[in-house]
């Protein structure tokens, strides 16, 4: 489907761009559902920080939009699923952070 703007009047343009703004909102939300549903509280993650470098914590709330995370270090904070990647329960020195990759601390 083709549309044409240059022949939309100024009334018409606004109401395409809060029609598409609504929509990328709504597709946001979905997404963010979908990766909520891959995490629960004690659920073990992985993300990297561009201050701590790769971090590791166990969510302890979901929000709304975010998840809560408590870092092995003690920190806290909030941060978007879509940054987590769950891992398997492993030790201190041995991380899965991907399905074929193991990293040594």
């Amino acid at each position: 489907m083709s549309i044409d703007i240059n022949k939309l009047t100024v009334e018409e343009l606004e109401n395409l761009n809060h029609r598409v703004v609504e929509r990328l909102k709504y597709l946001d939300t979905l997404n963010t559902q979908q990766a909520m549903m891959a995490l629960s509280i004690g659920t073990q993650v992985s993300f990297d920080s561009s201050r701590h470098g790769r971090v590791f914590g166990t969510v302890f709330k979901l929000n709304r939009k975010t998840a809560s995370v408590l870092t092995e270090e003690g920190r806290q904070g909030n941060v978007s699923p879509h940054l987590l990647t769950p891992i398997k329960e492993a030790t201190p020195k041995q991380r899965f952070v991907y399905a074929n990759e193991i990293t040594q601390e």
